[in-house]
């Protein structure tokens, strides 16, 4: 499987030959070999990239993402088609059972609530009575027990002034680290033959990606906790590499050891494939095992 991400931190030309990503800076030249890269992230406004490697990275189902000024990802590329995408994989996406798409959205819940109750009892804070709203989460969660538990796990992780809509280094590593796994299953979803633009739960007429955003929920808290175990006051580029190192972090996915970017693309497989009736899914075990500090 690829296994490269590559980020483009200063002024660069990025082209292509000889089946590599040639980075072409002031200092040196690079060769990346395309089919090891998932993921690209340019990481400055100051960079060059020519329509043949845009459209290598495109036929290699290679994700693309571009940052702004501050460093914050604000948009990433999708393929109009990808290789296994087809009118009758797209015409299954519509019409997905709705019982099918609640009972996922349920477990997707849950796996998230319990992965931020793993993060607060790791961290020795208060989660027992987080327990209960785990235990009352009903079909399609349809009490919302997802934001009653969000109130209080936040705080309690970050503190009791963090408030989550504030502009602060926290709230930008969160909401970078979300982007960087946010693309990465987006990529698979497409790679898969469908569209990120469909949703289970969301439905959003401005998010182009609801079905990413719904399949994203419980590796949320796999990000929470990399960046509750750091200290710091500015958000540097140390913080947003070890964000995008996190891809190569250890997980246990449903009973097996994998790097956090192969445990999305079997879990994306194993969501569309429960979607349209061809696997059974009780439970989604997702449980973090290790990862640089």
């Amino acid at each position: 499987m690829k296994q490269r991400s590559v980020i483009i931190t200063q002024h660069a030309k990025l082209s292509y030959s000889a089946n590599s990503m040639v980075v072409q800076t002031m200092m040196d030249i690079n060769y990346v070999p395309i089919d090891d890269i998932y993921l690209i992230i340019v990481q400055t406004t100051r960079a060059v990239l020519t329509t043949e490697l845009i459209n290598q990275i495109s036929q290699h189902q290679i994700k693309l993402v571009f940052t702004d000024s501050s460093g914050q990802p604000i948009c990433e590329t999708v393929n109009y088609y990808s290789n296994n995408q087809t009118v009758s994989t797209l015409t299954s996406q519509v019409n997905w059972d709705t019982g099918q798409k609640e009972t996922l959205w349920t477990q997707l819940v849950k796996t998230k609530i319990q992965n931020q109750i793993t993060n607060l009892k790791t961290h020795d804070l208060e989660y027992k009575d987080l327990n209960k709203q785990l235990d009352a989460v009903k079909s399609n969660d349809s009490t919302n027990r997802e934001a009653v538990v969000a109130r209080s796990y936040f705080v309690r992780l970050f503190g009791e002034t963090f408030v989550r809509k504030q502009e602060t280094p926290i709230n930008a590593a969160l909401n970078y680290g979300y982007s960087i796994i946010l693309a990465e299953i987006n990529r698979n979803i497409v790679a898969n033959g469908y569209t990120p633009t469909i949703g289970i739960h969301h439905h959003r007429e401005d998010n182009h990606f609801n079905f990413g955003s719904d399949l994203i929920e419980p590796f949320r808290p796999i990000i929470d906790d990399w960046i509750s175990n750091q200290k710091f006051y500015e958000f540097t580029s140390d913080i947003k590499f070890g964000l995008v190192r996190l891809l190569s972090a250890e997980v246990r996915y449903q009973g097996r050891s994998m790097y956090l970017n192969n445990a999305v693309t079997q879990y994306v497989m194993d969501c569309v494939k429960f979607l349209n009736g061809k696997k059974e899914m009780t439970t989604i075990e997702l449980e973090l095992i290790g990862y640089e500090v």
